[in-house]
């Protein structure tokens, strides 16, 4: 058997091949993000707005009533946060529920609900206890199931699927202690052993579910041996095995009832049938399940916005300021208007895109990260925001609320629960650039030889034909458009309603300006292009604004058309659109004036010691220990707090 190989170290040039292997190349489907970043307003992929189908949603709606009868009576929320920990007995009746295959085929002894439907539970279950949203989604978006389902044999199925759907709770490992998003230096080693078996030796850190999970799905890398392509591999592993050692249950600012931990893996064989797809694969099945996993965290950004509302609704009504209810003055007021119209833009954007992932007529990998980057962002700024009406209560705990007769509201705890968010399942900075590469994707197919420095001048010469005549073709047509006429939209313009049909003009103009921005950047940057990360970030936020106001004016008319709230649901995406007007033209103004160059010097100095005089006069309350803690191979040296629920 071939020992471990050691960590990899890689060039960037190296990772950011290894990465863009991992991306699906191809756009069989349609993508209405993507045609906007193209500065085309494919209004017509996204209205009317897509319904499930009667029997989806009658079963969808079965189930989140028994879920809400669930979450009334059986979830302790304060007792979690308390307790740090979600009792056996509340995971238990979870499964007895079926919770644990909301998005499992009836045939393994799921529910088979729908991804709409699957997000709605979530939502619901999330603002109950974010804890458990936490753990019921880590366990059917990025765990066992997920992936299975994309790329699983049909024995794998058969073999996994009816326990993930009834008893057993599942994770995903791929971060290390010294691998974040940059997998390339991933660690973790699967040497094959034989025929039928690998041997995995490594450690992964922050693995969600991993303290109580009974599956695994951990990535590793297989050594490039005869007979095996090796790479970067997904494989199936019982938590239970031998030489697998949970060392520590992990402690956060928020989510306290998060069973997170580090786990270690020391000459754990793992048969050579629970790998999941080929040698190599693992990346791209990651990313793949991501592509609709990544609405799971939206979801629960949705609750909170709902819940951040009723709170700020009830509250700003009942406290009195200078003779009137503070919700009256309009500083308070404008928050207030901020967290409705918001709430009701992230709901629309969620609906939008999980009810395409559930047509899959469209390629939805752009709108489901800008989903997950927007809700992450927004769900962030509305519980800030319900802190601050909340005043000195919104940062006094729930329990020291309860304690001098206060009702026990916990502002601060879902700011802390939140926070989170714009860090894993792909880290805000992170989803700029995943989404800014999709984004610039036709551009760099027509023109990317170009400013690439490993091609021959004959590569160049022909990428600058391809590029010459799609520029040719495209370019024109960012010059007017349908945003240009008074009366494009005018559907969405009905009697008695406030007008949305400006505000998609204005989307259609600013998809055409954002991409001639893009455009003039790729000629001004060229190879230079991907290190403008400030830059790309304002395209890919314009760009999340411009899908946000186009999901919630369509949402809007199918409220209209279709429910009581027609006239209401105008209104708030009308308030929405206009909030984000003034953020759009913000961004676009910082385009090109910004202090992104400035900001690279004022780093260069602080890394090299420059002002360090500035820091003077504090005391450092850190304690001692490594920035990064080793996790070289080899056995444990540790307790295994792994505790399955059974």
């Amino acid at each position: 058997m071939t020992a471990p190989t050691p960590k990899p170290s890689v060039s960037e040039r190296e990772a950011r091949q290894v990465a863009e292997a991992a991306r699906e190349q191809d756009w069989r489907k349609p993508s209405f993000a993507k045609e906007l970043f193209l500065g085309r307003f494919r209004l017509d992929l996204i209205h009317p707005h897509p319904l499930p189908p009667p029997e989806d949603a009658l079963r969808g709606e079965e189930f989140l009533a028994k879920l809400r009868a669930f979450c009334e009576t059986k979830i302790d929320s304060a007792r979690i946060e308390r307790e740090a920990r979600i009792p056996d007995e509340t995971i238990k009746g979870l499964k007895e529920l079926g919770a644990l295959g909301m998005k499992i085929d009836t045939k393994y002894g799921g529910l088979g609900l729908t991804q709409v439907y699957y997000n709605k539970a979530l939502a619901l279950v999330g603002s109950a206890s974010p804890a458990i949203g936490a753990l019921l989604s880590a366990h059917q978006s990025i765990g066992v199931p997920q992936p299975l389902k994309i790329f699983g044999t049909q024995e794998q199925k058969d073999a996994f699927l009816p326990r993930c759907a009834t008893t057993d709770i599942t994770a995903f490992l791929l971060t290390e202690p010294d691998v974040g998003s940059d997998p390339a230096r991933l660690a973790t080693t699967a040497v094959p052993d034989g025929d039928d078996h690998y041997v995995l030796d490594g450690v992964k850190l922050w693995t969600t579910n991993g303290v109580v999970a009974d599956l695994l799905v951990v990535m590793a890398r297989v050594p490039k041996s005869e007979g095996h392509k090796g790479g970067i591999t997904a494989f199936v592993v019982e938590a239970d095995s031998e030489g697998v050692t949970v060392e520590n249950r992990n402690a956060f600012m928020g989510l306290r009832g998060l069973e997170n931990g580090v786990t270690r893996f020391h000459q754990v064989r793992v048969p050579a049938a629970n790998r999941i797809g080929p040698e190599g694969a693992g990346l791209k099945i990651a990313l793949t399940t991501l592509n609709t996993g990544r609405l799971s965290l939206p979801a629960m950004c949705v609750g909170a916005g709902k819940w951040c509302l009723k709170i700020a609704r009830e509250w700003s009504g009942a406290r009195e300021q200078w003779g009137k209810p503070v919700a009256h003055h309009e500083a308070v007021g404008a928050k207030i208007s901020f967290i409705a119209a918001t709430t009701f833009a992230l709901e629309a954007v969620l609906d939008l895109s999980s009810q395409m992932a559930d047509e899959d007529r469209n390629d939805i990998r752009i709108e489901a990260a800008l989903a997950k980057l927007y809700g992450s962002e927004m769900a962030w700024l509305m519980a800030d925001e319900l802190v601050q009406i909340r005043g000195g209560r919104g940062f006094e705990t729930a329990e020291s609320l309860a304690a001098r007769g206060e009702r026990a509201v916990p502002a601060e705890q879902i700011l802390r629960d939140l926070r989170i968010n714009r860090i894993f399942e792909g880290s805000t900075e992170i989803m700029h650039l995943l989404i800014a590469r999709e984004a610039v994707d036709a551009h760099l197919k027509v023109a990317g030889d170009l400013i690439d420095p490993d091609k021959t001048l004959s590569d160049k010469a022909k990428a600058g034909a391809r590029a010459g005549g799609f520029y040719a073709r495209w370019l024109p047509k960012l010059v007017a458009g349908p945003g240009q006429l008074p009366r494009s939209y005018a559907e969405f313009h009905p009697p008695g309603h406030a007008d949305l049909s400006g505000h998609l003009r204005y989307v259609e103009r600013g998809a055409r300006k954002l991409a001639r921005s893009t455009f003039y950047a790729m000629s001004r940057w060229q190879g230079k292009m991907e290190t403008k990360q400030g830059f790309l970030g304002r395209v890919v936020d314009i760009g999340a604004e411009l899908f946000a106001m186009s999901a919630a004016c369509v949402r809007a008319e199918l409220l209209r058309t279709t429910e009581d709230h027609g006239r209401e649901a105008y209104q708030l995406a009308d308030v929405f659109c206009r909030q984000s007007r003034i953020r759009v033209e913000e961004l676009f103004a910082r385009l090109w004036t910004n202090t992104d160059d400035l900001d690279h010097k004022v780093v260069r100095g602080v890394l090299s010691g420059t002002y360090t005089w500035l820091e003077e006069g504090i005391i450092d309350p850190s304690g001692e220990g490594a920035w990064i803690a080793e996790a070289a191979p080899g056995p444990s040296k540790r307790d295994n707090v792994h505790r399955p629920i059974r």
